[in-house]
């Protein structure tokens, strides 16, 4: 099955793959998904996490699996169904699921954060609930499920440290992140690099709403030098936030650096034509001082 059915760029939608585990939907962005096959067998490994089903190699790659209805809390997987094989953070990982129901195209408007109303078992792995034809679709945060697991592919904040004593800097930066935890450990990781004016908001709607305000307020230049964001957050996405950007006139020469999870090939062309300053994937957070001292021109730190 092809899963790549590509958007406009900056639309503020995104294509969700609905599938089901254990009588539930739940939706994942199609744009992490590299292919979807049926289930096959895998090789367990050692004293591995118990989510982690073992290790295959379709085309001469090898691929971890894992037990989606596991990580859920719902049983084991059976040796049947499909595995939906993804690719972001620069890691191939497929998640076994039951079946595949297909693609329904929304906008980040229409997916709303997760609230208490959620079953627990969600809580925590859900990054935000759908409703389609009168349907509650629970959009999980592959990238929590796997640093779960895996905790070393999570935020290399380590290499912070390897920074050494920097100066510090007053240069105001606004950040666009949803992410509670990784809104936190940018912020921290940033002051730890020497950059200690930082507005954080939770998605692209509240970062543009700031951005306006500041405008009409004329304070712009004390609250906005450079923006960080995510691609993928509730209301509005960092591509749209970045072509909202872009393209207008009195903002265009702000620079925009995306710092997702989902800078593949096709997002990074995508970004490239919104006209982002820089593109990084999330484990490379000191990559991300780096592209911010370049952005601003601080080179020589």
């Amino acid at each position: 099955m092809d899963s790549k059915i590509l958007l406009e760029n900056g639309t503020n939608e995104l294509e969700i793959l609905e599938f089901t585990l254990a009588g539930n939907s739940y939706g994942i962005n199609v744009a992490k998904i590299r292919e979807i096959i049926p289930y096959q067998p895998v090789t367990p490994v050692p004293n591995s996490h118990p989510s982690v089903e073992g290790i295959f190699m379709p085309r001469e790659t090898m691929i971890t699996a894992i037990d989606l209805k596991n990580c859920l809390q719902r049983g084991d997987a059976e040796n049947k169904g499909l595995f939906i094989i993804t690719n972001f953070n620069k890691l191939d990982i497929a998640f076994h699921v039951e079946t595949v129901v297909g693609i329904h195209r929304v906008s980040w408007t229409e997916i709303i954060k997760p609230d208490a109303t959620i079953s627990t078992v969600e809580d925590g792995i859900a990054t935000g609930i759908v409703k389609i034809n009168g349907k509650l679709i629970i959009i999980l945060d592959f990238e929590k499920i796997v640093s779960d697991i895996s905790p070393e592919t999570g935020l290399q904040v380590a290499s912070i440290e390897e920074l050494g004593v920097r100066e510090r800097c007053d240069i105001p930066i606004l950040i666009a992140e949803d992410s509670v935890l990784l809104n936190k450990l940018i912020v921290d990781s940033l002051s730890k690099a020497g950059y200690t004016k930082l507005t954080h908001t939770e998605n692209g709607q509240q970062a543009w709403d700031f951005i306006c305000q500041c405008q009409e307020q004329g304070t712009l230049d004390k609250n906005v030098h450079l923006v960080i964001t995510d691609i993928e957050m509730p209301l509005m996405d960092g591509h749209r936030l970045t072509k909202l950007i872009k393209s207008n006139s009195q903002l265009k020469d702000i620079p925009v650096i995306i710092f997702s999870s989902l800078v593949n090939d096709e997002m990074r062309r995508k970004g490239e034509q919104l006209g982002a300053n820089a593109q990084l994937s999330k484990p490379e957070i000191g990559e991300l001082v780096g592209a911010i001292d370049r952005c601003l021109g601080r080179t020589e730190v």
